[in-house]
């Protein structure tokens, strides 16, 4: 994935920090997460066209969070357990404040 990728990915993604500084080496586990919890069907296709799924699978699977939906979604489209997704076993024994 090349700059000129990562440009036509959805902005708000990256809302937080300037577009032209990312580096998909540098910051691919950043860039997955957001477009997994944020981003739209487009930003997906993006990131599958350039990504296969056992890595974006592998780079998840290491996520202290995730979204319960994105979980849901990346568990379901990939046919792996949710329970072997690090967010999952940490999210039941550390909540957010929100979530009662």
């Amino acid at each position: 994935m090349n700059q000129n990728t990562l440009d036509h990915l959805s902005a708000y993604l990256f809302w937080d920090m300037e577009r032209s500084q990312l580096d998909w080496d540098r910051d691919r586990v950043l860039i997955i997460h957001r477009i997994l919890e944020y981003g739209q069907v487009k930003d997906w296709q993006i990131l599958t066209h350039h990504v296969d799924l056992h890595t974006i699978v592998e780079e998840a699977k290491r996520f202290r969070d995730l979204d319960p939906k994105a979980l849901s979604f990346i568990s379901t489209i990939a046919n792996v357990d949710p329970t072997e997704f690090r967010c999952y076993s940490e999210r039941q024994s550390n909540p957010p404040h929100w979530n009662f």
